[in-house]
């Protein structure tokens, strides 16, 4: 035995430390000592029974005799003859703890220079002894370095420098091996259990591992035991290193192939997947994406995925929310959205959650039939306004053929996804500018009712509504060659589908035409077809309507149109005073639809003001007086309370003032006129400031309120004959009776409408200095009329300069002002410089003069006279008898009636 003693020292072999293979075995049999594991778990080592080595190989002393017997040795251990108590295979004693269970390597197996159990044995054929095949190379080589001879590493004998491979004993060592592996992995099972504590259960995971990565029959026993569904299941786990070690070993098993992937998706396990996903541990996050990314691969797994809510949702914020902090987990998390992609009801779920790109690729790519069911999902989905302008981008021109040749059912699906998609402005564009408007006419044509459905051509105008509400100009939208959507012949089309379709259809058709109507730029378009097809009479119609969708889009439309053909539907209406009664009604009653209140309103408002039959069929149904008291409830409150309400306003007030247009010519209007006191109320509205269209009108009504006042005025009446002689004698007036200085007899705001009376001079000189023309005006035609003919201007000049006028109509006359007000503003200084003291005192007022020179140089003929009377009044022109009278009558003169310059506004 010197010769082994001699080899074990390992100053002289360093091959005795030197280990060839890095692959470490359960038996290692360099140290005598126990092998611990990571956790201090000792695993027994396996101590080299050298006894047992000579007890076999003692007795041989040629090196046939020990080749022979090591090789009947390897048979019979192969063959299961030989039971060593501590091969391994068994479970050992139960008194003991598991830990310490021997865990013995037959000598034969291990290699006397790697101390390691071998993998490729071969032996030397001279002295017969077994070495592994890379150890016995190497110490050939170390000997011919030295310059010694061959030997073997235990004889020491001179060899020829040869080994042969021993097949049987490299078989016996890898049944062995395998034998081994089953009984570790069989023990660890036991450990893969809710009950086993962490360290049992760290440890089991571990040699798991250690198994599927090292050991032959390793995956094979893992697969045919059941072990993965066990370490599946740790994964729920109450210690985070338990779960850690089970997402480790899943991790490998996933990435063996489909079968182990399937293997481990059960139900709970995705789940809980997932929801370590969504935790805040970095690292159970970080391997959970990992495993899920593998698992994904399988197309069934995926099936798996989809049916659990949340998953995609949770993997879409993990890759949006990680892409600064951890790329590397973001990267994972899309990378397995894209292998969920295979799955059709994970595309769904993805568009659902905002991810709508590949619903769209299949979309794209897919058959017709799968194309038919992708777009019938894809009309369900909510999609948010990017998302729409996305879709229109993508699958704009596909949705414009299928409507333009597609099956019927293809055309109502793709009909449904564009009404959808449709509702956002941009996306909208997007569908005009690949010429979706052409296919939706045709559908919408005359001729294709007698072949398509109803509710094709319903959805078709439900995309078309959408559409034209964009802000675009549709009259430079080709459509077909050089038609538009509103030339002529489409739009009577329209109007003939209007009055021969269902109510649906006409509804969505008046929206579209409303829609329209409602562009500067195509209203008048749309009002020149309505006149040249005669339609107006049956969207009028429309108003009594019994479908209410299409009652309130006929009125709108009317609204819109009322401004330019208030001619035409004044004339419908006279023919039909239900038509009227509808529209009263509607004003009256109908306040759950404000719009549709509102567009009534302003129907009525634009009728034209001088129609005597429309005035007095209001006054009938009871117009008047509805929209008097409405009117008198604002006032009192003082302001309106939004603008909704400032709109009604308005329009009460322009129905309102068409009695004032007629006071001359219906006894009933003046009767009405009293009744409400309207020239009161007309006064009140003055004081709404910020409301500049109510302004104008009342100052207008009152305009024509007042003209009136002089033909109403009363004459005092003296009961004694004799007093009256009397005080006419002396040129008095009786006592206890208020006469109107500037009508001459007696005034009330009432009876005769007198603005003076009613103090209505004062708030209409604040209008005066009004920011807007429009309400200056206004309130100066009403202050003129107190010096217009019939009454007595001087004191109308009198009455204008105690309240402060004077300089703000001179102001606007020194503004230069164009047109009317320029007539109407030198009408009134030419009266106003009738009083001698205003005259001497403006003629060196040089602004006023240049003011009236401009009006005298610049205006139309009438102003040319007037302002040529005034410059003469300030002895800015000579004066000649021939031309104009020096002395003018204080009721007139023969320049012009007040009457005849505010004309326009009655």
């Amino acid at each position: 035995m010197a010769t082994s003693s001699s080899f074990s020292s390992r100053e002289h072999y360093p091959m005795a430390t030197s280990q060839p293979h890095n692959r470490q075995t359960p038996a290692a049999a360099s140290s005598s000592t126990s092998r611990c594991d990571a956790d201090g778990f000792e695993w027994p080592s396996a101590a080299m029974d050298r006894s047992a080595k000579h007890k076999v190989l003692g007795g041989c002393s040629t090196d046939c005799s020990r080749g022979f017997l090591l090789l009947c040795l390897a048979w019979r251990v192969a063959d299961g003859v030989l039971d060593w108590r501590d091969d391994g295979c068994g479970e050992g004693s139960d008194d003991g703890e598991e830990g310490e269970e021997e865990d013995g390597v037959l000598s034969a197996f291990v290699c006397p220079i790697t101390k390691e159990v071998m993998r490729d044995p071969v032996v030397v054929v001279e002295t017969g002894h077994a070495y592994e095949r890379e150890a016995i190379d190497w110490w050939f080589k170390e000997c011919a370095a030295t310059g010694a001879p061959p030997r073997c590493p235990i004889t020491m004998e001179v060899v020829g420098g040869g080994a042969a491979e021993v097949v049987t004993l490299r078989l016996a060592i890898e049944e062995w091996n395998d034998r081994r592996e089953r009984a570790e992995l069989r023990m660890a099972c036991r450990w893969l259990t809710k009950d086993a504590s962490e360290k049992e259960a760290v440890r089991a995971l571990e040699r798991v591992m250690r198994g599927w990565e090292e050991a032959r029959v390793g995956r094979r026993v893992v697969r045919r035991d059941g072990i993965v569904p066990m370490v599946a299941a740790m994964i729920r786990s109450g210690s985070a290193r338990v779960r850690l070690k089970a997402l480790e070993a899943l991790l490998e098993f996933a990435r063996e192939g489909d079968e182990y992937r399937e293997s481990v998706s059960d139900d709970d396990t995705i789940r809980t997947i997932v929801k370590f996903i969504d935790c805040e541990d970095c690292q159970e996050r970080e391997l959970s994406v990992s495993v899920l990314c593998e698992l994904s691969q399988s197309e069934m797994v995926c099936e798996k995925i989809s049916e659990l809510n949340g998953a995609i949702l949770i993997l879409g914020k993990v890759a949006a929310s990680s892409k600064a902090q951890n790329p590397a987990l973001a990267e994972e998390a899309e990378m397995t959205l894209e292998n969920l992609e295979k799955c059709e009801k994970n595309v769904l779920q993805m568009a659902e959650n905002g991810r709508i790109e590949p619903l769209l690729n299949l979309l794209i790519e897919g058959s017709a039939e799968k194309q038919l069911r992708i777009a019938s999902s894809l009309e369900k989905i909510i999609l948010s306004n990017d998302l729409k302008k996305l879709v229109a981008q993508r699958v704009g021109l596909l949705f414009a053929d299928v409507v333009e040749n597609g099956t019927l059912q293809a055309k109502e699906v793709a009909l449904k996804v564009l009404d959808h998609i449709s509702t956002d402005v941009e996306s909208a564009k997007v569908l005009i500018e690949d010429g979706i408007l052409l296919p939706l006419f045709r559908v919408l044509s005359v001729d294709g009712v007698k072949f398509l459905p109803p509710r094709l051509q319903e959805a078709a105008a439900a995309v078309l509504s959408n559409l034209v509400a964009c802000d675009i100009d549709f009259g430079a939208v080709p459509l077909d060659g050089h038609r538009t959507i509103v030339s002529e012949d489409i739009v009577h089309s329209l109007l003939h589908l209007i009055s021969n379709t269902s109510p649906p259809i006409q509804c969505k058709l008046l929206e579209i035409f409303v829609l329209l109507s409602s562009s500067t730029t195509t209203v008048l378009s749309i009002m020149s077809a309505i006149r040249s097809s005669g339609a107006i009479t049956n969207l009028v119609q429309f108003v009594e309507s019994d479908h209410q969708e299409s009652r309130a889009a006929s009125i709108k439309l009317l609204c819109k149109i009322s401004f330019d053909m208030d001619h035409e539907i004044a004339q419908v209406l006279r023919s039909s005073p239900t038509l009227l009664g509808c529209l009263i009604s509607i004003v009256i009653h109908n306040d759950a639809n404000a719009d549709e209140q509102d567009a009534a309103l302003q129907i009525l408002a634009n009728l034209p003001r001088r129609d005597r039959r429309l005035t007095m069929e209001l006054m009938e149904q009871g117009a008047f007086k509805y929209i008097a008291r409405k009117v008198l409830s604002i006032c009192r409150r003082g302001t309106a309370n939004n603008t909704f309400d400032n709109t009604m306003l308005e329009g009460f007030v322009k129905i309102l003032a068409r009695i004032t247009y007629l006071l001359r010519e219906e006894p009933h209007c003046v009767a009405l006129a009293r009744e409400y006191n309207l020239a009161s109320l007309f006064t009140s509205l003055l004081r709404l400031n910020g409301l500049d269209g109510v302004l104008v009108l009342s100052a207008k009504a009152l305009v024509n309120l007042s003209v009136e006042s002089r033909y109403m005025t009363g004459t005092p009446n003296f009961d004694d004959h004799e007093q009256k002689s009397v005080l006419t004698w002396f040129g008095k007036k009786q006592s206890g009776i208020q006469v109107c200085r500037v009508h001459s007899g007696i005034c009330s705001i009432r009876n005769n409408f007198c603005i003076l009376e009613g103090k209505a001079v004062e708030r209409l000189v604040v209008c005066l200095s009004h920011h807007n023309k429009k309400v200056a005006e206004a309130s100066l035609a009403a202050l003129c009329t107190l010096l217009g003919d019939g009454v007595e201007i001087a004191e109308g000049v009198l009455v204008l300069y105690t309240a402060n006028a004077i300089e703000p109509i001179f102001g606007i006359l020194k503004g230069n002002p164009t047109g009317s007000l320029q007539q109407r503003v030198t009408w009134a200084v030419e009266r106003i410089l009738r009083a001698e003291d205003i005259a001497k005192a403006a003629s060196s007022d040089r602004a006023l003069s240049s003011a009236l020179v401009h009006a005298f140089q610049n205006g139309d003929s009438r102003t040319q006279r007037i302002a040529e009377a005034a410059l003469k009044h300030i002895d800015k022109l000579p004066t000649f008898s021939r031309i104009i009278d020096k002395h003018p009558s204080r009721r007139g003169s023969s320049i012009g009636s007040m009457e005849r310059y505010f004309s326009s506004n009655r």
